[in-house]
């Protein structure tokens, strides 16, 4: 074999090499491409996931905003009824002292 026939089978060995490895490379990417119904699919459930969690943050705004609503009423229910409480408990001391005035003055008179 000479150095001329050498060189030609190295050169046509390492041409089917790359056309080879130039194949497989092809191969793989045709089997590995995503379809583009997988990348709409991936598209529309990041958009519904987006939506959701827009629902959800506003949600617990509104349930924030209400809790703080019913906090506020109820703390001022609170404090009609101690208001209240107190009110009768004034009443309930102002009659007892009138039950008493009325007892003493009917023993002395």
């Amino acid at each position: 074999m000479t150095r001329i026939e050498f060189i030609l089978v190295t050169a046509v060995i390492l041409f089917v090499a790359f056309c080879l490895g130039w194949f497989a490379n092809w191969l793989v990417h045709r089997f590995t491409r995503v379809a583009q119904s997988d990348v709409d699919q991936l598209e529309r459930m990041s958009q519904e996931l987006h939506e959701a969690e827009e629902t959800r943050d506003q949600a617990i705004t509104y349930l924030q905003q209400r809790e703080a609503e019913l906090t506020n009423q109820l703390s001022q229910t609170e404090a009609e009824l101690s208001a209240a409480m107190d009110g009768l408990r004034d009443a309930r001391h102002e009659a007892e002292e009138l039950r008493a005035y009325i007892e003493r003055a009917n023993q002395n008179g």
